[in-house]
């Protein structure tokens, strides 16, 4: 049931997909998160939607507004980057804008942030997703799109970026008192903080880009393929695109943690068989 579109009109099918698939059923959704994650929870979660399309903006502001979540709205890349602060825990951007593109917004934010970015695109081709994930973006989802596809996707985001700190969690930032020190070679990483040092000098990583540095360097010289990698720090099924996607995060990894990324000596390639990181004895 897809219910996202730019070419229709978002509120008519959103209401009439709703009434297609079950009310009651939509009803459980929204009562499941009472005893589930808890509602309470998740309305301390911003969620940033940038996206030219009025329509598009309304239905997903309708949507993830019932799940308890706190939406800024903007109407332009320009807009967005006004809009944008510390407090937002999720931005969720369309590629394809007047003015200032997705991807260049996506890049200023890099540039402040690591907050989890979730494009929407038209696009159908794989490569043009793929420059998507090199501009800094996280993962994306092509339009049209459904309720579940967004919910699954925005809450996946959100629990990677929390469980892993990308920043401290609102409701466990007490809990983290202390520094959890992972250092292997000259590179070290702090998990409470998300913060990456080179060298002593600070690397700035999206989320998922920390999340399978820390993967690999919890593991030095052990080797993951490109699916241990995506089912690790994706938490969800491969499948044969994913492979694009991990090859996208992994060059972008080593561009800001390598002194040459064409030969690196973190982040070594392992042929046929996937990467690994290198113990300190072997750089």
């Amino acid at each position: 049931m897809k219910v996202m579109g730019k070419n229709e009109s978002e509120r008519g099918i959103l209401y009439r997909s709703l009434v297609s698939c079950g009310i009651s059923g939509y009803n459980q959704i929204v009562k499941g998160h009472d005893k589930g994650e808890g509602e309470n929870l998740m309305k301390q979660y911003k969620i940033l939607v940038i996206e030219d399309s009025q329509e598009i903006r309304e239905g997903i502001r309708l949507l993830l507004s019932d799940e308890s979540y706190q939406i800024l709205e903007a109407a332009s890349g320009e807009q967005g980057l006004e809009l944008f602060s510390d407090e937002i825990d999720l931005v969720i951007l369309d590629i394809m804008m007047p003015g200032i593109s997705g991807l260049r917004t996506c890049e200023e934010i890099r540039k402040r942030s690591n907050v989890p970015i979730l494009f929407l695109t038209a696009l159908v081709q794989e490569s043009d997703r793929l420059i998507g994930l090199m501009a800094g973006g996280d993962d994306y989802l092509t339009k049209p799109f459904s309720y579940a596809e967004l919910l699954a996707r925005v809450k996946a985001l959100l629990r990677r970026y929390y469980v892993y700190k990308g920043k401290s969690d609102p409701q466990q930032a007490n809990e983290a008192e202390f520094q959890a020190l992972i250092k292997v070679g000259d590179v070290a990483i702090n998990e409470v903080y998300g913060e990456v040092t080179v060298k002593g000098v600070k690397k700035e990583l999206s989320h998922t880009e920390f999340l399978i540095l820390m993967l690999l360097m919890k593991n030095p010289q052990k080797i993951f393929s490109t699916k241990n990698i995506y089912e690790s720090v994706w938490r969800e099924p491969y499948f044969y695109a994913s492979n694009n996607t991990v090859m996208v995060h992994i060059r972008n990894l080593r561009r800001k943690i390598e002194d040459d990324p064409q030969n690196p000596k973190y982040i070594r390639t392992v042929w046929g068989k996937g990467y690994r990181f290198e113990a300190n004895d072997q750089i």
